[in-house]
């Protein structure tokens, strides 16, 4: 039977905190997975917003909810901007009801693999998702090591999630030990 995958634990801690009708953000659309399993989640009374700063993540993200999810695709509210300006796109209203956040780090599969996510706009934008977040809220980190720039921007992210006070955040680390020392892996954190 084996180990549910990174991604898959990623999204069943996100499926066991989030009801239909909240609000999401998907912080790196990349190819839509994860927009699409929110908007799943939330239906088409939530809302789920999403941020890249490639158009092609956007076009991607966009064909694969109107292939699979038509009548909620209009839940979903896209931006071609950093992850870190998220507090200024999600609604004043919402921010501190965000029920989850997602990143996946790295690079667009298919796409320049030149453009990755940084430490620079990555750390402002996970201090943005905790703002955001609401009590009982997670942000689940998938951090992938294995190309130019991951290691450490892998190693800023842990970093800045172990000075993380324990009163006010659970932090979680998931990783299969026996596979390459670049396997993607999960850090996943929820607010008390």
């Amino acid at each position: 039977m084996g180990f549910v995958s990174v991604l898959g634990f990623a999204h069943q801690l996100i499926s066991q905190r989030v009801q239909a009708g909240e609000t999401v953000v998907d912080a790196t659309l990349g190819n839509g997975v994860d927009a699409l399993f929110l908007a799943k989640l939330v239906g088409s009374r939530g809302s789920v917003y999403g941020f890249d700063i490639q158009q092609q993540a956007l076009d991607q993200t966009k064909m694969r909810l109107e292939k699979e999810l038509p009548d909620v695709s209009s839940c979903v509210s896209m931006s071609l901007c950093s992850h870190a300006l998220m507090e200024t796109v999600v609604p004043q209203d919402r921010h501190g009801k965000v029920a989850a956040v997602t990143f996946n780090l790295g690079y667009l599969p298919g796409a320049d693999p030149s453009t990755i996510t940084k430490q620079e706009s990555t750390i402002p934008a996970l201090e943005a998702a905790l703002r955001l977040l609401r009590k009982g809220g997670i942000v689940t980190i998938v951090l992938y090591s294995g190309h130019d720039g991951g290691s450490e921007e892998a190693s800023a992210v842990e970093s800045w999630a172990q000075q993380l006070p324990l009163a006010a955040f659970q932090v979680l680390s998931y990783q299969f030990k026996n596979t390459s020392t670049h396997a993607p892996y999960l850090l996943a954190l929820e607010k008390r």
